[in-house]
C-alpha cells in the first residue's frame, strides 16, 4: 500500500518557546492551473478527468473525513433527502403490476439504491442510476447506483452530447481499457426518448446510464458544489487549525504561534523539480523544507530577512502564494482558538444548510437551546426543501415504471413528520395526493 505523504503537523521552532502548524490550503482542491483536456486511453476512447489530476473527488471526500463537522452535516443531508425511503405507490394498481413490483424489488436492493444515490447528490452535484433490460428489450429488470466519484464522462460532441459513462477506480492510474467498464449514457435533456430511438433502431445494448444532475449555474462535465465556498473560504481552515493548535496544547505547554499555509501545487512544484519520484524520498524531502522554513523563523536575526515565494493572479484579481505564513495571537490563555471554535462550526453548518441544533454540534459552556417545536420545524424546512432534488432523482423511476407498462404507479419519497406529544406517537409518515396537489 502506498503511504500518505504528511503535508500537515505540528512543528517546534528552534530557538524559541514556540511550535508552528503546516497545513495544505485547502482553496487549491478546486484551482487549476492548466486547461482541462480529454485523457486519452486508446485510438477509440478518452475520457474528461474530474479535476486537473482526475483525483478531485477523492481530494473533496478526503477534506470532508478531516472534519468532524462537515462529515456529520454531509450525512444529515442525505438522510433527509433519504426521508422515509423511496417507494412506488401500488395503491390504483392491477394486483399483476403489484406482483411484478415486488418481484422488482426483491431483486433490486432500492433503499442501499437511494440512499447511495443521495450521498451523491449532496457531495457531488449528480448521481449515476443504470438500468439493464430482459434480453428481449420488454422489461426493465435491474436499476443500478454507480458511485459518482468512480465515474467519468467521455468528451462531448459537436452537438454537446456524451455518449459513455466510464466506471473504473480512477484512484490508481488506468491505462487499460480492460479495466474500465463502457456504459451508454442516455442524453440528460430527454432520456425516455433517447431509449425509445435507441431501441428502435435494434440496438443490441441492454444497460444504459441516467444521469441526475443538479442544474448550477456553470456547465461544466462535473458540477462544483454549493459547499465549496467552505473550501474557497477561510473557515474550513480555520477549524483544522483549532484542532491543531488544542491537540498541540494538550501535548506540549508551548503555544502555536505561527500557522504556515502550503499549497498543495508547492510540494509538488519542489518534487517535480528536484526528479524526486520515490515517496519515501518525497516524504523526506517535505521534513527538509519544513525545516528551512522553521529556521527563517528562528531567532531575532530573522527579524529583518523577507521570505519569497511564487504566486498567481486569479481571474478577479486576488493573488494565490503557494506559502503564507501567518502570526498567531497568543497574548491570551488558548490564543483566539478557544473563542472561534463556536463560530468555525457554525459557518460550516451554515454553508451545509444545517442548523446546528439538528446536529448537536454547537460546543461551547453556555449556549442557546431550540424548543422541541422549533427543532421540529427546522426538521420539516429540512425536508421539505428536498423537493427539487426528488423530482431530479425520479426521472429514472419514471422511466422504469413507463418502460414496463405499470399503470396507475407513481413514485415518491414520503417525510417523516415529527410530531407533538398529544397525538401519542413519535413521528408519521406524510405525502401528497396528487389530485389534492392540483385542486389546492
Amino acid at each position: 500500500m502506498i503511504e500518505e505523504l504528511n503535508f500537515n503537523s505540528v512543528e517546534n521552532v528552534p530557538g524559541i518557546e514556540a511550535r508552528a502548524a503546516f497545513s495544505v490550503n485547502s482553496a487549491t482542491v478546486f484551482k487549476e492551473d492548466v486547461d482541462i483536456v480529454p485523457t486519452i486511453i486508446d485510438e477509440t476512447l478518452s475520457y474528461i478527468p474530474w479535476g486537473g489530476d482526475n483525483q478531485l473527488p477523492y481530494n473533496v471526500i478526503d477534506l470532508i473525513e478531516r472534519d468532524e463537522t462537515l462529515a456529520t452535516c454531509q450525512v444529515f443531508n442525505a438522510e433527509v433527502c433519504f426521508g422515509s425511503g423511496l417507494r412506488y405507490d401500488t395503491c390504483l394498481a392491477s394486483q399483476a403490476v403489484r406482483d411484478e413490483i415486488e418481484d422488482f424489488m426483491l431483486d433490486n436492493d432500492l433503499a442501499a439504491y437511494f440512499l447511495g444515490v443521495s450521498q451523491d447528490f449532496k457531495h457531488f452535484g449528480f448521481a449515476v442510476s443504470v438500468i439493464i433490460l430482459n434480453e428481449d428489450a420488454t422489461k426493465i429488470v435491474r436499476l443500478i447506483r454507480k458511485e459518482a466519484c468512480y465515474c467519468r464522462f467521455t468528451p462531448a460532441d459537436k452537438d454537446g452530447r456524451i455518449d459513455k459513462v466510464l466506471y473504473a477506480n480512477w484512484r490508481k492510474c488506468v491505462a487499460n481499457r480492460d479495466d474500465i467498464e463502457e456504459i451508454e449514457l442516455l442524453d440528460p435533456s430527454a432520456p425516455w426518448r433517447d431509449l425509445q430511438d435507441k431501441l428502435a433502431k435494434n440496438s443490441k445494448e441492454r444497460k444504459f446510464a441516467v444521469v441526475s444532475r443538479i442544474p448550477t449555474v456553470d456547465s461544466t462535465y462535473y458540477p462544483i458544489p454549493y459547499y465549496a465556498a467552505l473550501f474557497k473560504g477561510k473557515w474550513y481552515n480555520i477549524k483544522q487549525l483549532i484542532g491543531i493548535a488544542k491537540e498541540a496544547k494538550l501535548r506540549n505547554s508551548a503555544p502555536i504561534k505561527y500557522h504556515i499555509e502550503v499549497g498543495a501545487k508547492y510540494w509538488e512544484s519542489i518534487f517535480r523539480a528536484e526528479g524526486i519520484t520515490d515517496r519515501k524520498k518525497q516524504q523526506e524531502r517535505i521534513v527538509q523544507e519544513k525545516q528551512t522554513i522553521l529556521d527563517f523563523l528562528t531567532g531575532a536575526e530573522n527579524s529583518g530577512k523577507a521570505w519569497f515565494s511564487t504566486f498567481y493572479v486569479t481571474p478577479d484579481g486576488r493573488e494565490q502564494h503557494d506559502v503564507v505564513i501567518n502570526k498567531i495571537d497568543s497574548s491570551k490563555e488558548g490564543g483566539d482558538w478557544e473563542t472561534d471554535i463556536q463560530e468555525a462550526i457554525n459557518m460550516i453548518c451554515f454553508a451545509m444548510r444545517v442548523h446546528s441544533n439538528l446536529v448537536g454540534s454547537v460546543p461551547g459552556k453556555a449556549q442557546t437551546n431550540n424548543s422541541g417545536s422549533d427543532k421540529r420545524e427546522l426538521y420539516t424546512i429540512a425536508q421539505a426543501l428536498q423537493k427539487p432534488y426528488h423530482d431530479l432523482l425520479f426521472t429514472v423511476h419514471r422511466i422504469i415504471i413507463r418502460f414496463n407498462k405499470w399503470a396507475n404507479v407513481t413514485v415518491d419519497v414520503p417525510f417523516i413528520q415529527l410530531t407533538t406529544l398529544d397525538e401519542h406517537q413519535d413521528a408519521k409518515t406524510v405525502t401528497i395526493n396528487p389530485n389534492e396537489a392540483d385542486n389546492n
